[in-house]
This record gives C-alpha cells, structure tokens and sequence, in this order.
C-alpha cells in the first residue's frame, strides 16, 4: 500500500513540452484579422489623438512663457533687490563677458579684486530684468544675453586696479561700463582711467582761473604803471640829467 502510494500518488512528473512550428507561413505585410471579439476590444481601446492646428507649437510656447512670467520666485525677487542695492551704491561698475574659463583662474581673479575693495557677482538674465526694470539701468539688458560678470566698487579711482587685473586675466572681455551713474563704452571706459582724479583736475582749473585773474588784474593796471613810470623818469630828468632815463623811454606792460 505505501509502494502504492509512494509511486502513485506522491510522485511528480515533469510536463513534456513539445515546440511546433507554424503550420502556415506567416504574412508580416498583411496579417491575418484578429478574432471578432479581439477586434472590438482593440477597437474600444484605440488612442485617439487630436489633430494639432498649424501654429500650435507657436501658441503653446507663448502660453508657456506667459505663465513663466506670471509665476514670482521670492528667491529671485530677493537676489534682484539684492542686485539693485548694488547698482544704486557702487560709483564704479563694468561689465565683464566671462569666456570659457577655469575656476581655478575666475578665483584668482576675484582675489585680486577683493584685495582692492571691489566685488565681483554673477546674475542671471531673469534676475537682471527684475533688478534694473524701470530704472535708469534698463538700458544694460542686452548685454545678459550671454553669461556675464559684474564687478562693483564704491570708489572710481579703483578703474585703473580693474583694469590691470582684466588684463591677466584675458579671459574677461570688458564690455562697458557705468562711472558716476553714466554708461559707457569700452573705449570711454579705459579713456576715463587715463584721466587724473578729481583732486587734481580742480587743482589745475583754480591755478587756471588764478592765472586769468592775475592777466586781467595786470592788464588794467598796465596804463596806470606805464604812466606812473613815466612820470617818474621825468621828474628824475628835471634832477639830475646825468643819471636819470631818456625822456621817452617806453614801459612794457
């Protein structure tokens, strides 16, 4: 009976599979037609795909960015507060096109301008456009278009220590900048380096008026001494003839 068991119940065995081929040969260009019940459920489950108009793709980027432009990132209405600070309480500010650079180099850069007292600071175009909109700097957002740097000091005489450092470092390129609340251009930008400070151009404009004051005076003077001298001749003639100058001896003023 446990033989039985054993051998008859308990035993397993293992499926036989057998591979047939195809009895026909199959047709990939034209398939058979599925089953009447495979084809109705097919056709419930088909996508349907509406026909996009012609200038779709224009309208749904302009739809995209104007919900980009209606949704306010604090972060960023922070950092452009942050960069309109900037703007409003540096007298010295340029615009420095970053090429491909090392970071290692951009460092040393900015090193050499901190040791001057001045700041460099990379924006986005989104930031600047909220910092300088409406402002008397409205007028540098085309040059965001491209990645660009922006070096801030409150002090103009400090042109001369950008520029030398923009000079090692040839990967900066100036573009312009904004001296005293003006902008301008590469070349008026690296002009006004080259003028004296402040100081000393008023210095030489009172030595100037000093100098016309002191013509004038000496010129309304010039008849007056002219005959005062010759009088004097005169009456050193009437004295003593031997000693005294010719009587008409001229004075130049």
């Amino acid at each position: 009976m446990s033989n039985l068991i054993i051998n008859g119940l308990l035993q397993s065995r293992n499926p036989l599979l057998t591979f047939r081929r195809f009895r026909g040969k199959i047709n990939i260009q034209r398939p058979r037609p599925p089953h009447y019940e495979r084809a109705r459920v097919l056709e419930v489950i088909k996508p349907y795909y509406k026909k996009p108009e012609f200038n779709a793709p224009c309208i749904d980027a302009e739809r995209a960015k104007e919900m980009k432009s209606k949704l306010d990132n604090p972060y960023e209405t922070i950092i452009a507060r942050e960069a309109r600070n900037w703007f409003e309480h540096s007298n010295l500010v340029a615009f420095v096109h970053v090429n491909s650079i090392k970071q290692e180099d951009m460092f040393k850069a900015q090193v050499a301008l901190h040791r001057h007292n001045v700041s460099v600071k990379v924006y986005g175009k989104s930031i600047m456009r909220k910092a300088v909109a409406d402002t008397r700097f409205e007028a540098i957002l085309p040059l965001f278009e491209a990645k660009t740097a922006i070096i801030f000091s409150p002090e103009v005489q400090k042109i001369k220590q950008v520029l030398s450092v923009l000079k090692k470092t040839p990967q900066l390129v100036l573009m312009g900048g904004i001296v005293e609340g003006r902008l301008l251009s590469k070349n008026e930008f690296m002009a006004y380096a080259t003028m004296p400070d402040i100081t000393t151009v008023r210095a030489q404009f009172a030595a100037v008026l000093d100098s016309v004051g002191g013509k004038i005076v000496g010129d309304l003077q010039c008849h007056q001494s002219q005959l005062v001298n010759l009088l004097d001749a005169y009456a050193k003639t009437d004295s003593k003839p031997s000693e005294a100058s010719p009587a008409g001896e001229k004075v130049n003023c």
